[in-house]
């Protein structure tokens, strides 16, 4: 997927480091993506839920909080207020460029701020929490040895992942005085509740409390055996499918309409992507497909490939051919189907002249219904009337000129 490196301005006027992880094809919608508790954008989670919203014509924004990854500003100086601020700054960078975000996506904490943020978000359409708190309180059993320090002194220094983090008295202040159930029963947009029953950080009983405050329409879907962070590979995959899945339920993912049409009785294929093989496929005005090749031979695998198009050709005169024909005698044909394969073979096994490799189409027709012997047998031989099968088996022309 492309992706572009970019920098906004935070709530407090910080440079935030961010990736735009962008659709190969057309843009259909934008999420944000929201990291959890002192982690970053480029956590492997985030990674490969914002690759499959990509595939799909999703847009996703990640990004550092302040004082995080590569975003400037102090952490000390942030608190649960701040990224939820952080969060509304990213959807205005995003609606600056005509990117207004549909879809907000928050894992842990960032869970619970996008929770906040998305009622201050008008462009958001739904939510999706992955092993977020139902009280962003729930952080500070993480620090509880340092509490009373922090009170004494104002601050101090947490060990966070191994990693030293300055957490001040402010923070706890301001996470205790969050009311998110109260903000989560006013949400008004579409709830997707992620969690993993294994999870040691957060319980999944803060799923189940998110669930229960929220209004419909939502859902929830538990992540089986996955931890806190989701670093198995399969389950990110399994929790990225599940959210391109349920989203289009819930946001306009409708594609933009094709390339103008050809002109009737005229198949037009237009390059649609000059690094690739993508193309756009027009047969007359009304009609609109994608050709392209496996990704193993360059392409993106987003439409069949010429030769698929070519089997698919023959399939299709072969099925109409055998329902027509059975329609015409009243036979009890419930279903047709035609499997066709194309593969290269040497002359020899195809009786042709010797030191050539000939095109062989195999196909294999299902005939379902109560049919006699004699009448599979009289359909099997009409399908070697079907006319691309003739213009396969003959030899054909081909007249190419310039335009």
């Amino acid at each position: 997927m492309p992706t572009e490196r970019i920098t906004f301005t935070g709530h407090a006027g910080d440079t935030l480091a961010a990736r735009l992880d962008l659709p190969e094809g057309p843009h259909l919608a934008t999420a944000i993506f929201a990291h959890c508790f002192t982690c970053s954008k480029d956590i492997p989670a985030a990674r490969r839920i914002a690759a499959r919203l990509a595939s799909m014509g999703i847009a996703v924004l990640r990004f550092d909080f302040t004082g995080l990854g590569h975003s400037e500003g102090e952490f000390a100086n942030t608190h649960f207020s701040s990224n939820v601020a952080d969060l509304i700054a990213a959807a205005d960078y995003l609606a600056d460029r005509g990117m207004a975000p549909a879809l907000m996506i928050g894992h842990s904490l960032g869970g619970a701020a996008v929770l906040r943020a998305a009622t201050q978000i008008a462009s958001s359409k739904a939510v999706v929490t992955l092993g977020a708190p139902s009280d962003p309180a729930h952080v500070a059993h993480q620090f509880d040895e340092h509490r009373d320090k922090i009170t004494e002194k104002g601050q101090a220094t947490v060990s966070l992942g191994g990693r030293p983090f300055e957490i001040k008295q402010a923070f706890l202040d301001d996470i205790s005085n969050q009311n998110l159930r109260a903000c989560i029963a006013n949400l008004n947009q579409a709830l997707l509740v992620l969690h993993a029953p294994r999870d040691n950080t957060v319980s999944i009983d803060n799923a189940a409390q998110i669930f229960e405050a929220a209004k419909h329409p939502k859902s929830f879907v538990t992540l089986d055996d996955a931890d806190h962070l989701i670093t198995s590979p399969k389950d990110a995959e399994y929790a990225a499918e599940v959210i391109a899945s349920w989203v289009g339920r819930y946001m306009n993912l409708t594609p933009p309409a094709p390339p103008p049409g050809a002109p009737e009785g005229i198949v037009r294929v237009s390059e649609a992507n000059s690094e690739g093989f993508l193309q756009d496929v027009n047969a007359g005005p009304l009609h609109h497909a994608l050709a392209d090749e496996p990704l193993a031979y360059g392409g993106s695998n987003r439409g069949m490939t010429p030769y698929g198009f070519l089997s698919a050709g023959l399939g299709a005169c072969t099925s109409m051919t055998i329902r027509m024909y059975a329609r015409r005698k009243n036979w009890p044909l419930d279903h047709v189907w035609v499997d066709v394969c194309h593969d290269k073979i040497h002359a020899a096994d195809a009786e042709a002249p010797a030191g050539q490799k000939v095109d062989q189409f195999r196909r294999v027709i299902h005939l379902e219904g109560a049919l006699s012997q004699e009448q599979r047998a009289r359909l099997l031989e009409i399908a070697d009337r079907c006319p691309v099968h003739r213009t396969l088996e003959q030899s054909s022309e081909v007249v190419t000129q310039l335009a």
